[in-house]
């Protein structure tokens, strides 16, 4: 949730900043190449807030919910790694869109570059994450369950979803997952899961998020979304205004 809540707000900076400073005769944000940078973060930082709060509503619904338990149990860690992992490059890419300024202290985000790092430390490092989730996969059935169910009641929507799913519940099913390997399997698993809740909420960019982070063959640089994505209409979800 921290580390979501920091995605947010280094969006919100880069993408008030975009919207003000004008070059080369218009402003920032119209420039496509940086509309697309900003429509990329934004994507990004949908995906890290809608997965933290399902994560979040299945603690609340533990107590009460053995599905929800288990869920919880593997969902966390899947997440805290690769959520946490990304917040230090998402961050500073929002620096680079205000250039210079983002830099130095009078902007707020040199302070929000620092603290990001260390969500990805505390209280478990990424390999502890890890390990942690094939721990749960090899010795607590009931969260494999849980994956599929998840996997599962987000299918139907787009068959790039349906394939990725598939594949990557084959993999949690099958006949282990080795040291190190983990930290791959963890991270399908925490863009899968990012999809579904996408999926699942309805969001306008699930399909982007889908296409951008599950197909084969995609760039890793944020601004690397493909020419046919509505970087406008990403945008004006992200901060509307």
């Amino acid at each position: 949730l921290g580390s979501a809540a920091e995605m947010r707000m280094a969006l919100a900076q880069a993408l008030h900043h975009a919207r003000h400073r004008r070059t080369f005769g218009k402003r920032l944000v119209d420039h496509p190449l940086m509309a697309n940078v900003l429509a990329d973060l934004a994507i990004e930082s949908e995906a890290a807030t809608t997965f933290a709060l399902r994560v979040a509503r299945a603690v609340d619904r533990a107590p009460r919910d053995a599905g929800e338990a288990a869920f919880a149990r593997i969902a966390t860690a899947a997440g805290k790694y690769w959520i946490c992992k990304r917040t230090p490059a998402f961050v500073n890419e929002t620096q680079e869109c205000l250039g210079g300024a983002g830099y130095v202290e009078e902007s707020i985000l040199p302070r929000l570059y620092r603290q990001a790092p260390l969500n990805s430390i505390w209280e478990g490092s990424g390999n502890v994450q890890c390990l942690d989730v094939l721990r749960a996969l090899a010795r607590e059935p009931e969260t494999r369950v849980a994956l599929r169910a998840e996997l599962e009641s987000a299918s139907g929507r787009t068959p790039a979803f349906d394939a990725f799913a598939t594949r990557l519940i084959a993999e949690i099913e099958g006949a282990g997952i080795g040291e190190a390997g983990a930290r791959a399997v963890t991270e399908r698993l925490a863009r899968a899961l990012q999809a579904a809740a996408l999926l699942r909420a309805g969001s306008p960019v699930a399909d982007v998020f889908v296409r951008q982070r599950l197909a084969p063959g995609h760039e890793w640089a944020f601004g690397s979304l493909s020419g046919n994505e509505d970087a406008g209409v990403i945008l004006a979800r992200a901060l509307p205004g």
